[in-house]
């Protein structure tokens, strides 16, 4: 047998990469998804709440007919940051100069009496209030809507917990473990009881789902239908040892590299025993949390780029070039900054 002679040099071995996805904010440019914002509890009638976003500064404010709306923070006159200011019926006033904007954005008032400027404006972010979230679109338009669990929502008991902290990846990069089938069976210790899903998963441009069967890592039956909706949403229709809940992971974007995470739970309500479906409530947010707490030290450390792939990474792959091809803009790039 040939062996390396001593002191020659070794060859270094070369390291197979994929073709790169865009990270959040390369080239301006942000993915168009819905992003979470706050707890619709953290705005309450009335109030004005301000929160990076993107790679600038937006505010959410709540006026008199109760609605949120996602504006740019920094008012059009000399730049102040409109959540240091107050709500007045439906508009929102800038502390500096008292000029009020409405919800459209649109400034409709000055302090001074002065006619408000054609161009005072402020960008209007298209704006959602779901699951006991706000949630802001990067876009002038929503590409898709935030998606629906199998039961009306006034069927709905909802518990709603936002993660402390922010991780030091995008969005998208949480996403990628939906569609890894090596990190849901290997780190979650999920096994399934048929081949992985890969030729039945259903992609749009906008989300990819799919449905298995199998048991959780301590052995109860599970059938699940999970997936991402745009960049930034992890979706999951369960059925856990007999019983349906909902559970979605959405991440917020506070600026490039960053994501912010929401657990959101749901569960079927029971008119005749509410403290059973609490109970039952707090059991899958305690499940949900497990899991997401087994990724958090990889996420917190991870180089993130797509590498040398096996057979088993069919739908990772996928997902991969669903990522690359994913609409991008940034509209509101010279309101937020």
């Amino acid at each position: 047998m040939a062996t390396a002679s001593v002191g020659a040099p070794l060859v270094p071995r070369r390291r197979f990469l994929g073709r790169p996805i865009p990270a959040e904010g390369a080239n301006g440019l942000f993915t168009q998804s819905w992003f979470p914002l706050c707890l619709s509890s953290q705005v309450a009638k009335g109030q004005v709440r301000g929160v990076d976003f993107l790679d600038g500064r937006v505010v959410i404010f709540r006026g008199e007919n109760s609605r949120a709306q996602v504006l740019s923070a920094y008012c059009p006159h000399v730049g102040a940051d409109l959540s240091v200011g107050e709500v007045l019926g439906n508009t929102i006033r800038c502390a500096f100069h008292h000029w009020q904007y409405d919800q459209r954005g649109v400034c409709v008032k000055t302090g001074i009496g002065d006619p408000p400027p054609p161009g005072a404006c402020l960008f209007n972010f298209p704006t959602a209030e779901k699951y006991d979230l706000i949630w802001a679109f990067n876009g002038e338009t929503p590409l898709f809507e935030l998606p629906d669990f199998p039961y009306p929502e006034d069927e709905l008991a909802i518990q709603v917990e936002a993660f402390e902290g922010a991780l030091p990846v995008d969005p998208w990069v949480l996403c990628c473990n939906t569609p890894d089938m090596q990190h849901i069976k290997a780190l979650h210790g999920v096994t399934f009881d048929q081949e992985d899903p890969d030729e039945d998963i259903e992609w749009t441009p906008y989300s990819m789902l799919y449905d298995f069967k199998g048991r959780h890592a301590n052995g109860e039956p599970i059938e699940y239908r999970i997936g991402i909706y745009g960049t930034s949403i992890f979706y999951q229709s369960s059925i856990f040892d007999g019983r349906w809940f909902g559970f979605l992971a959405p991440f917020g974007l506070p600026r490039p590299g960053r994501a912010t995470t929401y657990m959101i739970v749901v569960a079927r309500k029971s008119d005749s025993d509410t403290a059973s479906t609490e109970a039952f409530l707090q059991f899958a947010m305690q499940l949900e949390k497990k899991v997401v707490g087994e990724d958090v030290p990889i996420m917190q450390t991870i180089h993130f780029q797509p590498g040398t792939l096996t057979k088993s990474d069919k739908a990772l792959s996928k997902f991969f070039q669903y990522l690359r091809d994913y609409p991008r803009a940034h509209p509101s790039a010279e309101f937020i900054t």
